[in-house]
């Protein structure tokens, strides 16, 4: 299959080139330097000895010797670095043991004229990928390319989907010129180990200071010099980076191509706009289990759970399907982003799947879709390497063997029990999913009596408002981090107007001008609210109880907004426990950790003795919580960390700020759910 390139692809892949060849130069006259410092550091060490043989000048001249040596090593040290795919969740499958799936695998090959993968592997993921293992030598020599599957995308999709999902994998190898980004991929693995993989070349050279102090007078010079190479490094790493990754995107673009002209453009968009939802489904799976082991409990088919999950969302969201599969749309991705702010994300490796989309709709390739099942049927059995594939992820579990499978209709009357007490009644139509009740004075409500239909409160236009506000709200951080140079780029696009980035503060106090006008308007529907249900409560006698409870949330929100700021100072304050730190410094900082945790051990105690919270606070929870309250811990002794102490502090801060989120949500849900019982 021969796909011509774009353009914009040929314009990219020259940047990358010319930046690949401006690496070499800079690296070149790097390497001159260091092997000119070298010559110089032996010829100096030897007339150091040389000139007056005793164990000072030995120990001078050696020292000196070895510095150009170690800026040699540091420079070369990349041709022996082996990038090395963990494999150890990664399950080998072959054509004798799946030979349907093989012939498919064949089939797509021959049509891409691309060549058959060396292995294929299966995973637990939502996801498809070509690997390989990389070296320095393979820039100059063919490497053979590895296919993973995952099952939790096989799960999630039709034949003719992994189809276009394959070919698009395949498409990255198909063409010559898409080989450039598998050279710039490997300069730019090089470029890394020396900038960031250097624990094992310091561990080298610090043993080497540590033979004598005036060796450690030469690796203490090395070190500076080495600093000083990669701070040239660290910009020349920049620059190559974002032209590879402009190629990066490209690429992409490139192998949609490929897959709409081998499967169509169709099946490779709706398993695109499918796919988030598919691994959200995955996750939710393992984050249940996550919170089962502690029970001894785990899957028996994680898949036929990733399944349930995935259609009771999507009839949640009441999307419609097609091969008994969801149908995403891309209205359904962007409908709650309502940012007017567009910046060209230079460091993203993917374009945004919005341009996938549209790109492919451009191309507008159609081919007949005869495979509608699901991609599962190219198993053998299926069901079997399910089960197989969940066991070895609970392999990793500590006590695997112990753990027991849970019935997959317990899982379903669990994860729907737990997802109704996450979630609020659809009769607020997702207005208050990303919001809270805004804070009025109640009083002036009362006396009111508000002539309106409760769909009016939460249609469209106020869902609209809602996130118009919370965009808004984002677009005026984003500028503040534009204004202040956190965020690097030349132009950005806001409400359709292009400006400079020196012009984003200009901008922000109109935006908050906006917003401010965008708040007081919600603000008056969450009191219009309050009216209606207030009616409501009045004519069943309640409405000092539904008062009562808004009075509640309205404490609730003020204190949660405290409990938080000292959730994130103990963090904070805890940092440095995670850097190497001087020990006066540690005990300094140790101090007012400790002052913070007085606030943490009262807050903590009321946490263990309100009663939203009894039901949440599981044993492990509590047996953490007895543990932490049950002396004053130190952390730190004989000048180093006591690392079982601030396990329990650790797990203590974090099961804190767990409850003060989930006490918050409670509360949130008791009134929301008081006030759909009013009706």
């Amino acid at each position: 299959m021969n796909i011509e390139v774009s353009n914009n692809f040929k314009k990219v892949t020259t940047k990358a080139i010319i930046s690949i060849a401006l690496f070499l130069i800079v690296y070149i006259l790097l390497l001159a330097v260091a092997i000119a410092l070298t010559i110089f550091s032996v010829l100096g060490g030897f007339y150091i000895i040389a000139a007056k043989p005793m164990a000072i000048t030995i120990g001078l001249g050696v020292g000196l010797a070895s510095l150009g040596f170690f800026i040699l090593a540091f420079l070369f040290k990349f041709i022996f670095k082996k990038h090395k795919i963990d494999r150890s969740q990664l399950t080998e499958i072959t054509a004798q043991t799946e030979p349907k799936l093989f012939a498919f695998i064949n089939a797509i090959v021959e049509e891409v004229h691309t060549d058959f993968p060396k292995k294929v592997y299966l995973s637990t993921e939502v996801n498809a990928s070509v690997f390989y293992d990389s070296s320095f030598w393979s820039m100059f020599f063919p490497v053979k390319k590895n296919l993973q599957i995952g099952l939790g995308l096989v799960n999630t999709i039709t034949e003719q989907e992994l189809k276009a999902i394959l070919a698009h994998e395949f498409g990255h190898f198909s063409q010559k010129s898409m080989k450039v980004g598998s050279y710039v991929y490997n300069v730019n693995q090089v470029i890394f180990n020396m900038l960031y993989d250097n624990e094992s070349f310091d561990k080298m050279i610090s043993k080497w200071a540590n033979v004598s102090g005036y060796f450690s007078i030469f690796v203490a010079i090395a070190f500076k010099i080495i600093q000083g190479i990669q701070w040239i490094l660290k910009k020349m790493y920049d620059y190559i980076n974002i032209n590879y990754l402009a190629l990066s995107r490209e690429m992409e673009f490139h192998a949609d191509k490929v897959a709409a002209n081998v499967a169509g453009f169709v099946p490779l968009k709706e398993s695109l706009l499918r796919m988030d939802l598919a691994d959200h489904s995955y996750n939710a799976v393992i984050n249940f289990y996550e919170n089962k082991i502690s029970e001894n409990i785990k899957s028996a088919n994680i898949y036929a759970e990733q399944n349930f999950v995935l259609h009771f969302l999507a009839k949640e969201s009441e999307l419609a399907f097609k091969n008994n599969l969801p149908v995403v749309s891309a209205l359904d991705l962007s409908k709650y982003n309502k940012s007017k702010l567009i910046i060209k994300d230079q460091w993203a490796s993917h374009p945004s799947t919005e341009d996938r989309i549209a790109n492919l709709e451009r191309l507008n390739i159609i081919k007949e879709d005869p495979i509608q099942q699901s991609a599962n049927s190219l198993f053998v059995d299926a069901e079997t390497l399910q089960k197989n594939l969940t066991s070895k992820l609970f392999s990793f579990v500590e006590n695997s063997d112990q753990l027991q499978s849970l019935k997959i209709e317990d899982f379903k009357n669990e994860y729907v029990d737990i997802y109704e007490k996450s979630t609020f009644n659809k009769l607020y139509n997702g207005y208050y999913d990303n919001k809270n009740p805004n804070h009025f004075e109640l009083n002036e409500i009362e006396n009111s009596n508000p002539n309106l239909d409760l769909e009016s409160l939460f249609d469209k236009e106020k869902i609209d408002m809602v996130y118009d506000f919370i965009a808004i709200e984002n677009d005026k951080n984003t500028l503040s981090n534009i204004e202040n140079k956190l965020i690097s780029i030349k132009t950005f696009d806001y409400d359709g107007q292009k400006f400079k980035a020196k012009e984003a503060g200009l901008l922000i106090p109109k935006i908050e001008k906006e917003n401010e006008d965008l708040k007081a308007k919600i603000t008056n529907n969450d009191s219009t609210i309050y009216a209606y249900f207030y009616h409501q409560a009045k004519g069943k006698g309640l409405e000092t109880a539904l008062k009562s409870k808004y009075i509640n949330f309205f404490n609730c929100d003020k204190e949660y907004d405290k409990k938080l700021e000292l959730y994130y100072s103990l963090i904070n304050e805890s940092d440095f426990i995670r850097n190497i730190t001087p020990i006066e410094q540690i005990k300094s900082n140790l101090s007012k950790l400790h002052k913070l945790e007085i606030d943490l051990k009262k807050e903590i105690q009321i946490l263990l003795e309100s009663e939203i919270c009894k039901p949440e606070i599981t044993q492990p929870i509590k047996e953490s919580f007895d543990m932490y309250l049950k002396e004053d811990w130190v952390y730190f002794s004989k000048d180093k960390y006591i690392d079982s102490e601030l396990e329990i502090l650790f797990k203590a801060l974090h099961n804190f700020g767990y409850l003060i989120s989930r006490e918050y949500f409670l509360i949130k849900r008791n009134l929301l759910e008081y006030q759909c019982e009013l009706l």
